[in-house]
């Protein structure tokens, strides 16, 4: 990591160390709420737009010059990987990734193959550029968590009660421990290439596994994504954990290894920073529909999520999940203005 990201703002609190102000980035800060992001994807497909260098850069590059952000995350999507293994899938527009064989039986898990940097060159290509472009201000790479991927592949696409996701996992134990086993080995690989080629910190999205009782996240999930921070402790660069509905799960996110705990917006960040435990930063986590309110009410809940992110040994600040596509970009403007001034030491 070069010696400026080091002493970022975003990169001392994910380390618990002082800082300036709070640091801000958004969930899904470059997307569908930016004209500019609209007018550049207008044709494109969005495995397309994530395969092509260009166009990833200047999509990653959107939200840090229109809101001053502290961080960068890079423009992918959480199947990337996946396809680039070779998996037939899709993301339909208004639906989401769509594969077209799930994977129900050992015979899906064989179709598995590890994953390295020649699958996705585009991504090392890309991540050089926005590292040279971006200068001091980090960028976070990121990747899909096994049970949430699981999840997609299992399925066949989103699923409000991942039925069959738990059907394997209660009922064939063993084809379970196989698919995450493998999706493990391909996330980790994945996440090194990103710091590889110059990632300043990396996020894992365990998107759904809320929908999963704190037993059952011991038993069937944390033994992966401990495997997954574990193997890139050597790379010595700050690892985020982020799920949603996860107000049960906090102390077992903590524990799986990350450095930073994302929190949704439906635990108090004083509250989540007692149920996470010692030694990790958190990250949170305004309710993104508070976005939709007169400005008076987004101030004084963000002002409220500042002061209650104090309890937390650091704090990035961001919200509760990813920006919705109606948001008003001059909102999450100055919001990033307020929580710097707010937060100011």
């Amino acid at each position: 990591m070069n010696p400026e990201t080091a002493e970022s703002a975003f990169v001392r609190a994910c380390r618990r160390l002082p800082v300036p102000h709070t640091p801000v980035w958004y969930m899904r800060q470059a997307g569908r709420s930016l004209p500019e992001y609209r007018a550049v994807r207008a044709d494109v497909p969005m495995l397309t737009a994530c395969a092509t260098p260009d166009l990833i850069v200047e999509i990653t590059m959107q939200p840090v010059r229109r809101y001053g952000v502290d961080a960068a995350i890079f423009f992918s999507d959480i199947v990337v990987p996946l396809k680039a293994i070779g998996i037939d899938l899709d993301i339909k527009p208004g639906v989401g990734p769509v594969v077209a064989d799930p994977i129900r039986d050992t015979a899906g898990v064989d179709t598995l193959r590890a994953l390295d940097a020649g699958d996705v060159p585009y991504v090392t290509e890309a991540i050089q550029a926005l590292t040279k472009e971006l200068g001091p201000t980090p960028l976070i790479g990121f990747a899909g968590a096994p049970f949430t991927l699981a999840s997609y592949l299992i399925e066949g696409g989103p699923s409000k009660n991942h039925d069959h996701t738990k059907a394997m996992m209660y009922g064939e134990p063993a084809l379970w421990h196989a698919l995450m086993g493998s999706l493990t080995d391909i996330t980790l690989a994945y996440l090194r290439v990103q710091i590889d080629a110059g990632a300043s910190a990396v996020q894992l999205f365990d998107s759904w596994v809320g929908a999963v009782a704190p037993g059952d996240y011991r038993e069937f999930v944390l033994p992966y994504t401990s495997r997954i921070f574990a193997g890139l402790a050597d790379l010595d660069v700050p690892r985020i954990h982020f799920g949603v509905g996860t107000g049960e799960l906090l102390g077992l996110l903590g524990e799986a290894g990350a450095d930073v705990v994302g929190v949704d917006w439906r635990v108090p960040l004083d509250q989540a920073a007692r149920r996470v435990g010692p030694g990790k930063a958190l990250q949170g986590n305004l309710d993104p529909a508070v976005l939709f309110a007169p400005w008076d009410v987004v101030e004084g809940r963000a002002r409220d999520i500042v002061a209650r992110g104090r309890a937390a040994e650091g704090h990035v600040f961001n919200l509760g999940h990813g920006v919705l596509p109606t948001t008003d970009p001059d909102q999450l403007a100055r919001l990033t203005d307020l929580v710097h001034e707010a937060s100011a030491r």
